[in-house]
This record gives C-alpha cells, sequence and structure tokens, in this order.
C-alpha cells in the first residue's frame, strides 16, 4: 500500500500546485490512496464545498481539515453530508462534520483517516488523547490502514501522539506550522510519522501570507488583512509505504516545485 499525504494547500498558489502534480505524483509512486489537508485552500483561511470538490477532483481521496474550518460559513452543511472531508474529531459534537472516515485504495482496501487537532494555542472542545482511543478502535473495525492527520502546533504534542499510537495505526502525519520537518521516520511499532508535513504553497513568504504583510502585523499589532503569497510555490507532503496488515515499512517527505 503506497500512501500520499499532500500538505497543508494554501490558496490559488497551492491549488495551482496540486491541479499541476498530483495526477503524475500519483502515477509515478503508483500511489493508492491520497489524503490531503484543504483547510488553507480558500485564500489561505477554511475551505468551500466547491474547492472541496475541486481537489477530490484533482486525485484526493479524503480532506482533512483544522483550526479554519469554520472560517467559510457555507462548509458547515457540506460537511454534515460529505464523507470525503472531514474535520478535527475532537472538535465540539454540536458542530457538523465528522472526524474519521474510511475510503477505498485503488484496489478497494478500505484505509481509514482520522482528523483530530492539537490543544496548545489552539481551541478545541476536548483535548485529542481524550478520544483518540476510541476513534482508532472504530477504524480498527473497518481497516487495517489507518492514517492520522494531527493538527497541532506543539512539537511535544505531536511526537507524543505518535508515540501513543506506534503500532496501532500506519501513520501519524503532523500538520498546521507550514514548516516540513527533517523527521520523517518509522516508528519502532511500525507506525509512520512525522512532526509536519509542511506547506503546499508559496514559501517565498511566512507560512504562506505575504511577508511584508505578517511582519507588519507582528511589528504593529494592527490589523492588517493578510494576502496569500505566490513565489516559490511548492507542494509538500509525505509519502508512505505500509504491509497488507497496516504496518508502515518507509516514510519519505515529498517537495515537488511548481
Amino acid at each position: 500500500m503506497v500512501i500520499l499525504f499532500v500538505a497543508d494547500v494554501f490558496g490559488v498558489p497551492g491549488r495551482r500546485v496540486v491541479d499541476a502534480h498530483l495526477s503524475e505524483l500519483r502515477a509515478e509512486h503508483e500511489v493508492d490512496v491520497c489524503v490531503l489537508n484543504g483547510e488553507n485552500a480558500a485564500d489561505g483561511a477554511g475551505i468551500t464545498p466547491r474547492l472541496a470538490e475541486r481537489l477530490l477532483a484533482a486525485g484526493a481521496d479524503a480532506i482533512t481539515l483544522g483550526n479554519h474550518v469554520w472560517r467559510r460559513r457555507e462548509i458547515g452543511p457540506y460537511l454534515a453530508s460529505s464523507d470525503r472531508v472531514i474535520r478535527p474529531a475532537n472538535l465540539s459534537a454540536s458542530t457538523p462534520g465528522r472526524g474519521l472516515t474510511v475510503v477505498p485504495a485503488r484496489n478497494g482496501t478500505p484505509v481509514a483517516v482520522i482528523n483530530l487537532m492539537g490543544t496548545v494555542f489552539l481551541d478545541v472542545a476536548t483535548g485529542p488523547f481524550e478520544v483518540v482511543d476510541a476513534l482508532v478502535e472504530e477504524a480498527r473495525a473497518q481497516a487495517q490502514h489507518i492514517v492520522v492527520d494531527f493538527h497541532a502546533e506543539a512539537t511535544s504534542e505531536k511526537i507524543a501522539l505518535a508515540r501513543h499510537l506506534d503500532g496501532r495505526v500506519t501513520a501519524v502525519l503532523g500538520t498546521h506550522t507550514h514548516v516540513q520537518t527533517n523527521d520523517a521516520r518509522v516508528q519502532p511499532g511500525g507506525t509512520a510519522a512525522i512532526t509536519d508535513a509542511g506547506m503546499t504553497g508559496p514559501h517565498d513568504s511566512v507560512i504562506g501570507v505575504k511577508a511584508e504583510l505578517a511582519i507588519a502585523r507582528m511589528r504593529t499589532g494592527m490589523g492588517v488583512r493578510f494576502e496569500p503569497a505566490d513565489g516559490d510555490v511548492r507542494l509538500e507532503g509525505v509519502l508512505v509505504e505500509a504491509d497488507a496488515e497496516g504496518r508502515a515499512t518507509r516514510c519519505e517527505p515529498v517537495r515537488v516545485p511548481l
């Protein structure tokens, strides 16, 4: 089983590089299933139903989200009915959508996808460690291969969750900070992990935003409307290979320029 995870797709530049390269990446690496984080697809903050459908049409089998999930009001009804676009499972239970889905791989093998959010600097209703064991048990009843997108700020929290789940899921892949980390690995129990898979979008920026706008806000503390940058656009993510029982055998970062 070859799993491609595409890291945070940021605005128009991120969508352009997905359109340009996702199909050829799937063919080149004989990818069986593709999971994509799309929480920044709409101008760097949130996602719309139209953009979700566009990313699915471009080659994503499932889309995960994060802390910007509710930035676009129209996404609520869409998430309530979607079986391929999920939001963090530890958000309020009264919000629409789900945090776990199961999608078929290229050969029909079921692959479970779990979306969780961290607690440091982020607003969640329930801590991820309070819900993850039940989610994994639910996922394992349906699939041997389980991919967890852990959308979190703190390196320690991401590493801790990856260690906690080692041997029980195929991969724990960090998102949110938009900087690809140099720690892609397969843990002793057979779970692939990386602290952050990076960003699919403009890297001549401050994590996707035009640098001068981000700097102005940081220098002055005044409200500045952020806009996506447009330089050094690339697709980033992770390739994971796993055996038939769902144990990872390889975990490698991906970086493809537009």
